[in-house]
């Protein structure tokens, strides 16, 4: 209880207001995941977590705010920020069901049309723990190899979490970048890390994106990363986006090559057979 009294009085203190009740919420290993009751009738949800990244919370806040800009995918507002804690509108959650996932697929074009200035972002973020480079770069096929595989082919290396040979493959995938990356595009405004779990099928009808590693990239980025790791509905999902906002020939058979970054994050934080899976995306891009 004292954890719980600690928080809500964190919370009181950067939203100027009461809470009435706090109730753990379960799932996430990064951070603590608290919901609020407010004296204002609100309810709100607070992240927290000891020792956390120098602007770790910061970057996740401008991430939420910019996506909601672009008025495509519902986005849980920011309430307060802080270096120890971010305070955002709790969503209620509730049931994927395909007409949900549809009206997701349209939002989810819409954010991506939005667009962005440039290839990267003005400040690096962090992909879970890991941080993430956003150096802007010209071209996509640039930014990508640049920024987003080869300093986690070397973390990986380094870790023993991919061998020598394993990262032969992906260098020699991203020394034909420019060849693999089909038709080029616009920067587009992504999430950046948009896996199930990081989606809340809220009560309200509506899919509303959290924990964003936000930037200017590639939209396939986004449609790899759901891919990779599954979502309710997900047929549903890419036949709305691909019928609001048209994909590029050939784009499923990209999708291994944009599931490099995800898998070789994986890699460098878990181990296990990521890198394997990261080698064979590699190979399956080259193959395409």
């Amino acid at each position: 209880m004292a954890r719980m009294a600690g928080t809500a009085a964190r919370a009181e203190a950067l939203l100027g207001l009461g809470v009435v009740s706090t109730t753990p919420v379960a799932g996430g290993d990064i951070c603590t995941a608290t919901r609020l009751r407010l004296t204002d009738g609100r309810g709100a949800m607070i992240k927290t977590r000891p020792h956390a990244p120098a602007g770790f919370f910061p970057r996740e806040a401008e991430g939420l705010q910019w996506l909601a800009e672009a008025g495509g995918a519902k986005v849980p507002t920011v309430l307060a920020v802080a270096e120890d804690c971010l305070v955002v509108d709790w969503v209620e959650p509730g049931k994927p069901t395909p007409d949900v996932a549809e009206r997701f697929g349209r939002d989810l074009a819409t954010t991506h049309r939005a667009g962005a200035d440039t290839f990267g972002a003005v400040k690096d973020g962090f992909i879970g723990l890991a941080p993430l480079p956003n150096r802007p770069l010209p071209t996509w096929p640039e930014f990508f190899a640049s920024r987003r595989v080869m300093p986690y082919v070397r973390a990986a290396v380094d870790r023993q979490a991919l061998t020598v040979e394993q990262a032969t493959t992906i260098e020699t995938a991203m020394r034909r970048i420019h060849d693999l990356a089909g038709p080029a595009e616009p920067p587009a405004r992504i999430h950046g890390d948009l896996w199930s779990g990081n989606l809340v099928w809220g009560s309200d009808g509506d899919v509303w994106i959290i924990d964003p590693a936000a930037h200017g990239g590639h939209r396939e980025t986004d449609l790899a990363m759901l891919s990779l790791f599954g979502a309710p509905h997900l047929q549903r999902i890419l036949d709305a986006y691909a019928e609001a906002y048209p994909l590029a020939e050939g784009w499923h058979d990209r999708l291994p090559l944009h599931q490099l970054h995800p898998l070789l994050v994986h890699a460098v934080l878990f181990g296990g057979t990521y890198g394997a899976r990261a080698a064979a995306a590699a190979q399956a891009a080259l193959s395409a």
